[in-house]
């Protein structure tokens, strides 16, 4: 099992280790993974570990058996030893923007109150594959929105609920696509806004910002149709 900083504290950039496996495709396994690994339309995160006398690059993190988290490193690069203490240190500037990208999804979401049958997260932009017959008639409404929301300074915070109090709440899965992760006993919910200001919470495993405000200016991008019934509405970051 690897212990996962990148959810206890996303905000984390470097951290110790220690190698418990080196899988045999040459991933490095660690006792505590700062980088999060690809899953729920998130790509994994990128960095480095280093020890004395050596380091290398992590180009992916990837989800393995059971609890562990593989980092994938460059190929060529000498690895560390099972058992050998490490330095993490995270690319810091990629993953901020994920986090705010999947933040701004969140929010696209609650402005486009449909059905998500798909999505993906990537630096500085991201989309949403809506159940939407039909395009949206104002598109300049629904990007006045999404900015009322950055500008309110929502708090996203985490709750956790049993899996069968989600069971129980089946309106707050609103992806189609993917199931929440449960299996665990418990799943972590994501909250923006609090009391009579909230105005989303649904299962994600991500990592977001502490605020709405974090996320900055947003503008809305393409709107593509996909299929019969789907549209995949693209939101952007400006700054």
């Amino acid at each position: 099992m690897t212990a996962t900083l990148y959810r206890s504290d996303p905000y984390l950039r470097e951290a110790p280790g220690i190698v418990t496996a080196i899988t045999p495709e040459g991933g490095v396994v660690l006792s505590a993974s700062l980088f999060y690994p690809r899953g729920g339309g998130q790509p994994g995160d990128t960095g480095r570990l280093a020890w004395p006398g050596g380091g290398l690059t992590v180009t992916d993190a990837v989800k393995g058996e059971g609890e562990a988290i593989i980092l994938v490193p460059a190929g060529g690069e000498a690895l560390p030893e099972i058992g050998m203490p490490v330095t993490q240190m995270l690319d810091w500037d990629r993953r901020h923007q994920h986090m705010r990208v999947h933040t701004a999804l969140h929010l696209l979401s609650v402005v486009i109150p449909l059905p998500v049958t798909g999505g993906a997260i990537g630096e500085g932009r991201g989309r949403l594959d809506f159940d939407m017959p039909e395009a949206p008639a104002d598109r300049e409404a629904l990007e006045a929105a999404l900015n009322d929301l950055v500008t309110r300074d929502l708090a996203v915070t985490e709750d956790w609920i049993t899996d069968d109090a989600l069971r129980a709440n089946p309106g707050l899965v609103k992806t189609m696509s993917v199931a929440p992760p449960m299996g665990a006993g418990r799943v972590r919910l994501i909250r923006i806004g609090a009391g009579e200001a909230q105005v989303d919470l649904q299962p994600c495993g991500g990592t977001h910002v502490r605020s709405t405000a974090e996320i900055g200016p947003l503008r809305l991008g393409k709107i593509e149709k996909k299929g019969r019934q789907n549209r995949r509405v693209t939101v952007e970051l400006t700054g």
